[in-house]
């Protein structure tokens, strides 16, 4: 581990790729062999091993055959310096190579008296990054989200988070909302406490619909219920895209795209036992297997999965649990590669959430009076939110030759969702209108039922051909791709009908309850086919240009029982995007962007009769990045003009038109860092001084904003682990203040909120305990408004103990 091959692997991996061909030339072979490059080598003779090896590095090797006449040579395939791969090829041979000019020149090795030669340290897989493996820390140094290829972060010309799992396990983050708490450009806030979903903004933007990505596929929703649920435990990292990504991705919201990146198979065994005891009964164990399956390590095996059995923080619904991801890795040849995933999830748990009228919570009733933070809104005789959802998928690759890579990746699932709860009314219920000020016209709260009972299906495919051309000075990574998704929807979704009032201050729960009729009774097929062409181009050892393209068809055929009628929309759509990146040898990378997204509309004109055209997204990005060579650091700042524009809005009796557009504009700054050993700090702060609609056909809408987007938002997070053993975590999360979703509630105001985050622990051998506490002060606070004059409670105190076992 302290070989200097091993320390320099990380800078390498940042900044070495920027040497050229002609730095090489005038300081000889050594140059080109610290600059990483991506090596396909399979299992074969010594000989021709490093025939392969020369060929594909472009680097003049003088190997006398007589040397390696009967020798054998492993597999030796990754990004990897051509000195750490010529290492491993000559690993046990009893030869060495040494640098002689341009050249590099294989002898045997000298013979040492009395004593064996010195062991050849060889990086394990595990212990190099890329693009979806693990990270060790906080700081990721490579990414596929932004390019779909295992490609820098330094090199990406676009805003880009990664969070690790060693990231998540310090902050105790139990759900991907989180997870991305202490992320740049990303609101948890938007429906405060809730137990089913994680709700998202992405700068100002939903992140909800169409959904989220897991392992670069999608996980298509509608906008209702019928929504996929992701397990932190299971993930490897969970990364986040800002900005529109419709050229990688297709229809896709303008604020960005989450990614969650599953754990895989590891050639290295490793074994975890975690037990979990928490507030409101909490009691999980989870377990993560892996390791080779062979002698020969071809084969490679993974299994990750837990078990819960806890309770809501209201009334002792229950919070249960489980989730099962096996996982399988056959390295066919070095050329060729195929991973299998799946995985299985199964909730059955009420519902909470902190939903309340603004009058009561934000403001105080005509009497001086609030409805108790504490208060359940729902009924815990009905609510309930039943999940089952399971996918497998693969993903294969083989290498042609130097040159063309292929990749495939498909994925099909199913999810059943059975959700039921009660929601409360708007407005406390007046029964004295003869006396306004009556304490009893503050005590009652009126309910309604709200549901939902779909199933879904959803299949997803990826192909891709990827073209690594070098001429001289310039070296293309060209991609291109063709990816097809179909979803089936059956949804019956209703929220109206009669359940009885409670008394805020002494709730009764429990009595009739009458579900009204569905606002949706229908069966959807969602589909979409897209060609896609990037290509990421370098030159004169400092430049990155990545241009794209896109050209996109969907469709929605829609069957809607309650009016008996079919309908079939068809939209399609060409994207664009560009980037330019200048990495400098210190570290520093600035870059300037722009890209483009889209999203069916799936309505049709009322006037004209033929569907709306897609709504566009597009923004406008400069930015810095700053990774020092030594140590594991990365800063990031970024400034953005973001526009979601021809959106349908409604005018005046309420008739669709494509007119909507909104602006927002701001500045972003993020820190992730190992400041010392075994401190890691991360902090961000967001400047928003624009979010607001700027064409509506609601003239009212103008200039107010449609989401609520704080001016000012930050966090910051430390942990530090003593020598002894003891590690301690401090976090803190500012929201500003804002006017809610719409402005419907100024001029008053939602007001701004602290809350702060802890983490004691010891690490012990093979054991690791920790305590996470989220809100210590377990601080009532109005996460936002909506625009139906309701208002929502961020989460309350959680408390998490965990201990984890090693071996």
């Amino acid at each position: 581990m302290n070989s200097p091959v091993f320390r320099l692997a990380p800078l390498a991996l940042a900044v070495a790729l920027a040497l050229g061909h002609s730095l090489a030339q005038a300081q000889g072979a050594g140059a080109l062999l610290n600059a990483p490059v991506q090596l396909h080598i399979a299992a074969q003779p010594l000989g021709q091993a490093l025939n392969d090896w020369a060929r594909q590095t472009r680097i003049e090797l003088i190997v006398p055959p007589a040397l390696v006449a009967g020798r054998t040579a492993s597999a030796v395939t990754g990004h990897l310096t051509p000195r750490q791969a010529l290492d491993r090829l000559l690993a046990g041979s009893g030869l060495i190579a040494t640098s002689d000019g341009p050249a590099v020149v294989v002898r045997a090795a000298p013979a040492v008296s009395g004593a064996t030669l010195p062991a050849v340290l060889v990086e394990a897989d595990a212990q190099r990054e890329t693009a979806a493996g693990p990270v060790q820390g906080y700081v990721a140094k490579r990414s596929a989200t932004a390019t779909k290829t295992d490609t820098p972060i330094l090199e990406t010309p676009q805003s880009l988070t990664v969070i690790t799992a060693d990231r998540m396990a310090a902050m105790g983050a139990t759900t991907l909302k989180d997870a991305l708490s202490y992320t740049p450009g990303v609101a948890i806030t938007t429906f405060g406490a809730d137990s089913r979903y994680d709700w998202l903004t992405l700068r100002g933007f939903d992140a909800y619909a169409p959904g989220f990505y897991l392992d670069g596929l999608p996980l298509r929703n509608n906008g209702n219920w019928g929504v996929w649920r992701t397990e932190n435990y299971g993930a490897e990292r969970i990364e986040l895209l800002r900005g529109p990504a419709s050229v990688l991705y297709g229809q896709a919201s303008p604020g960005g795209v989450v990614n969650v990146v599953s754990k895989r198979p590891t050639a290295e065994p490793q074994r975890e036992l975690q037990m979990q005891l928490g507030d409101h009964n909490r009691k999980q164990i989870a377990g993560d297997f892996s390791g080779p399956l062979d002698a020969e390590g071809k084969v490679l095996y993974r299994v990750v999965g837990l078990v819960r059995d806890a309770e809501l923080p209201a009334e002792k619904m229950p919070d249960r649990r489980l989730y099962l991801a096996p996982s399988l890795t056959w390295r066919i040849s070095g050329d060729t590669r195929l991973t299998l995933l799946a995985q299985v999830d199964r909730t059955r748990a009420g519902v909470y959430n902190r939903i309340r009228p603004q009058v009561g919570s934000v403001f105080p009733t005509a009497i001086g009076t609030r409805i108790p933070a504490s208060l359940l809104a729902g009924d815990p005789s009905y609510d309930r939110f039943h999940n089952d959802q399971w996918m497998v998928g693969y993903e294969f690759e083989h290498r042609l030759n130097d040159t063309v890579l292929l990749r495939q990746n498909a994925r099909y699932g199913e999810l059943k969702v059975d959700y039921a709860g009660i929601w409360p009314n708007r407005r406390l219920t007046t029964v004295d209108a003869a006396n306004p000020l009556n304490p009893a016209n503050f005590m009652l709260l009126g309910r309604y039922p709200t549901g939902s009972r779909e199933k879904v299906s959803a299949f997803s495919i990826d192909n891709q051909m990827q073209l690594d051309l070098r001429a001289g000075d310039w070296q293309h990574k060209l991609l291109i791709g063709l990816d097809y998704q179909r979803n089936r929807i059956d949804q019956y979704s209703f929220s109206t009908g009669s359940a009885p009032t409670i008394n805020v201050y002494a709730p009764v729960y429990g009595g009739p309850i009458v579900e009204g009729a569905p606002w949706m009774n229908a069966d959807m097929r969602l589909a979409q086919t897209g060609l896609y062409v990037q290509d990421q181009i370098k030159w004169g050892d400092r430049w990155s240009l990545t241009l794209g393209g896109r050209y996109d068809s969907a469709s929605n055929d829609t069957f809607d029982r309650l009016e008996g009628k079919s309908t079939r929309i068809s939209q399609h759509k060409f994207t664009g995007r560009a980037g330019l990146v200048y990495v400098m040898p210190s570290g520093w990378a600035p870059y300037l962007s722009y890209s483009e997204s889209f999203a069916p509309t799936g309505l049709v004109d009322p006037v004209t009769r033929d569907p709306f055209k897609p709504e566009t997204g597009r923004q406008y990005e400069a930015g810095i990045r700053y990774q020092p060579p030594e140590g594991k650091q990365s800063y990031s700042a970024a400034i953005f003009d973001l526009r979601r524009q021809n959106y349908i809005s409604y005018g005046t009796g309420a008739a669709p038109k494509q007119t909507g557009e909104i602006s927002v504009r701001g500045l972003e700054l993020e820190a992730t860092a190992e400041l010392m050993p075994r401190l890691n700090v991360t902090a961000s702060y967001d400047y928003t001084p624009r979010a607001i609609v700027t064409a509506s056909a609601n003239p009212a809408e103008i200039g107010k904003q449609a989401n609520a987007v704080p001016r000012h938002r930050m966090s910051v997070w430390a942990n530090y682990r003593f020598v002894n053993g003891v590690k301690v975590g401090l976090g803190a999360r500012y929201n500003g203040t804002s006017h809610g979703d719409g402005e419907k509630i100024a001029p008053g105001k939602v007001p701004a909120a602290t809350v702060f985050d802890a983490m004691l622990g010891y690490d012990l051998d093979r054991w690791s305990l920790a305590l996470n506490v989220r809100n210590i002060a377990n601080k009532d606070f109005i996460a936002n408004c909506d625009q139906y004059g309701k208002c929502y409670y961020g989460a309350p105190r959680s408390v998490v103990a965990t201990a984890t076992y090693r071996w």
